[in-house]
């Protein structure tokens, strides 16, 4: 009987000890699929919401134009294109959400190909356009079915955590009833044992072992526990890391286009000019190709400048001449891609090689402006022709106009046409005819605003049903009126004198060494000046000085500054300045000549007979008073 008995002991203390580590083991896993369950719904959320400020931030930027809004848009976007791969990878093991997670994908890419052009319309400065795509995509499809998509996933992912604890719950109630009656018995035992004297102590031995066992349980649950606050404490502290990376990428990443574009640039001037200083002595004429790449370089690193000042309209308004067949020609593909593919752009060139004279940002912007305006009327599809056309007209002909030759720039439409009503109306500031935050109504506010600076005129020819014609009529540009020169200016520059003393007013180091060698290689004598209050003193010591170019911007006195007060003491030395900012036309810069950072050698030569042949100078050279 003893043995029997200490055989069943051990039979259920083995049953017992196995079915409690069981239910420890599939409790375990149970916490563990639920952290992942969680983790999937988390992500999902997040996923929601990264996608919601990326649009967001995006609707700011076309509002404003804040680049700093379009970087947060850019970083929000690729924020949630690592999240769907993270979220991919954790439901891995999961047949079931493989579909979902690739349709979702899909749904991300086409977004975001539909948002970029809305943001390159903005970076462009279209915004009409990019307001109108920005409030056409909020009701997207793709949006809906990445909305749709997570729902779908976090759902599913629900209803497999419902299923995981409720298996686990099913196993650990499965679990408690065997340990429940292995228990019984085991009581059974330990009553057995006590009529048997030596089994009392055993059972007291057992009873002391289980409460180990649940202290141990316990123990490891407080662990688990604090494993999850520490968990979470560690991925706050990380989501506060990666919120000031953002930061920093955010400003970092403000230069950063234009810093490669550059970087290529000095790459080809550093590149040419290394290979010409290896071939100068045995190759003379591949050195020279390698300057002239070089200095090709050079000249597009300057042309990129200018383009960003202009699009940014820091840079002055430039009137030149501008043939309107080329113009029209030229923009084919910048109307192609600002239209769309379901527009088709004719194009008529009518006006032979009549030009003219306007600033050729402000008159491509008349054009795209009316372009977006038939393809907004023709709803996306159909046919706009935009024609150059020679006219003459009598006076009072066609509303403002004198009598004489003119360019006629028309752009028709098929599409819905306009009622005489909102004809009377159109040119107001702020009326438009679109729907509720799909169109400013500046347009043709500006277009006439800018034909009446050219003292031109706009018409308007459309009726309901028939589409709509609109023409910008702008004076034809003379050869002799178009010259950027003064009427009374001669054909050529003047010549200069054999040798000049210049004084060069220049704080930066490098550039004043290189204005002093540019002027030397023109053979001409330079005064080099690093501080613009030093200028009058030497002036005094050089009396044979006959000119002064001097830096618009320097930190101790600027340019102006200076020649306002070496005027009295020397009146009659002429002045040009220097200066690579653009915008300073006018003010205290208006009677004097302007040379923009980088010049050549020959650019330099002609701002100096200009400036000399402008402000003739006295012919004797001046000593301080």
């Amino acid at each position: 009987m003893l043995v029997a008995l200490a055989v069943l002991a051990g039979i259920v203390l083995v049953a017992l000890t196995t079915t409690l580590r069981g239910s420890d083991r599939e409790r375990d896993h149970a916490l563990e699929m639920q952290r992942h369950s969680y983790d999937v719904m988390i992500l999902g959320r997040s996923l929601s919401g990264t996608i919601a400020r990326a649009e967001a931030s995006l609707g700011r930027y076309v509002i404003s134009g804040d680049p700093q809004m379009g970087q947060l848009y850019v970083e929000d976007w690729r924020l949630a294109g690592l999240q769907i791969r993270r979220l991919a990878q954790l439901t891995r093991d999961n047949d079931g959400q493989q579909p979902a997670i690739h349709r979702l994908r899909r749904a991300y890419e086409a977004r975001g190909r539909d948002l970029s052009g809305t943001a390159l319309s903005t970076t462009y400065g279209r915004n009409q356009q990019a307001l109108a795509r920005y409030y056409h995509s909020r009701n997207a499809r793709e949006l809906v079915t990445i909305n749709g998509e997570l729902d779908r996933i976090i759902n599913r992912e629900r209803t497999l955590l419902d299923k995981r604890i409720a298996a686990a719950n099913l196993t650990v109630q499965r679990s408690s009833r065997v340990a429940g009656i292995l228990a019984v018995f085991g009581l059974l035992l330990v009553l057995g044992t006590i009529l048997l004297g030596w089994l009392s102590v055993r059972a007291v031995d057992e009873r002391a072992r289980a409460r180990a066992e649940a202290d141990a349980a316990r123990a490891q649950a407080e662990r688990l526990a604090a494993a999850v606050a520490e968990a979470t404490q560690e991925l706050q502290a990380r989501e506060a890391v990666l919120r000031q990376v953002q930061k920093m990428e955010a400003v970092g990443q403000l230069t950063g286009g234009i810093a490669h574009d550059f970087n290529n640039m000095l790459a080809v001037v550093l590149g040419g000019l290394e290979l010409a200083r290896r071939h100068v002595g045995d190759d003379p004429e591949r050195a020279r190709r390698q300057i002239d790449k070089a200095t090709d370089g050079a000249t597009r690193a300057a042309a990129l400048t200018r383009r960003l000042l202009a699009f940014s309209r820091d840079e002055a308004i430039r009137p030149e001449p501008i043939t309107a067949g080329e113009l029209i020609d030229g923009m084919s593909e910048l109307l192609d891609r600002t239209l769309g593919e379901g527009i088709a752009v004719e194009m008529h060139n009518a006006a032979g090689d009549w030009q003219v004279s306007a600033d050729r940002v402000q008159l491509e912007n008349a054009i795209l402006n009316l372009a977006v305006n038939a393809r907004d009327a023709m709803a996306g599809r159909g046919v706009i022709c935009i024609m150059a056309r020679a006219q003459r007209l009598d006076d009072g002909v066609v509303g403002r106009c004198m009598a004489g030759d003119y360019i006629v720039l028309s752009v028709t439409d098929t599409g819905c046409g306009m009622t005489p009503e909102v004809v009377e109306r159109v040119f107001e500031p702020f009326f438009t005819t679109k729907e509720a935050g799909k169109g400013t109504g500046l347009g043709l506010s500006q277009i006439f605003a800018f034909a009446t600076a050219q003292h031109g005129e706009v018409t308007i020819d459309t009726a309901p049903g028939r589409g709509t014609t609109v023409s910008l009529y702008l004076p034809r540009c003379l050869e002799v009126a178009c010259l950027t020169a003064t009427e009374t200016a001669p054909a050529t520059p003047p010549a200069l004198p054999d040798q000049l003393h210049v004084l060069v007013v220049e704080d930066d180091p490098r550039v004043l060494a290189a204005t002093v060698g540019a002027l030397e290689e023109l053979g001409h004598h330079a005064v080099p000046c690093d501080d613009p209050l030093a200028a009058a003193d030497l002036l005094a010591a050089h009396p044979q000085v006959s000119l002064i170019i001097s830096d618009v911007l320097m930190p101790r006195q600027t340019g102006p500054e200076m020649v306002a007060g070496l005027h009295a003491r020397f009146p009659h030395v002429p002045v040009m300045f220097v200066t690579g900012y653009a915008g300073e036309e006018g003010g205290d810069l208006a009677n004097y000549q302007l040379l923009r950072k980088p010049f050549t050698l020959a650019g330099l030569e002609q701002a100096i007979a200009e400036t000399l042949h402008r402000q003739r100078p006295a012919p004797e050279p001046l000593a301080a008073e």
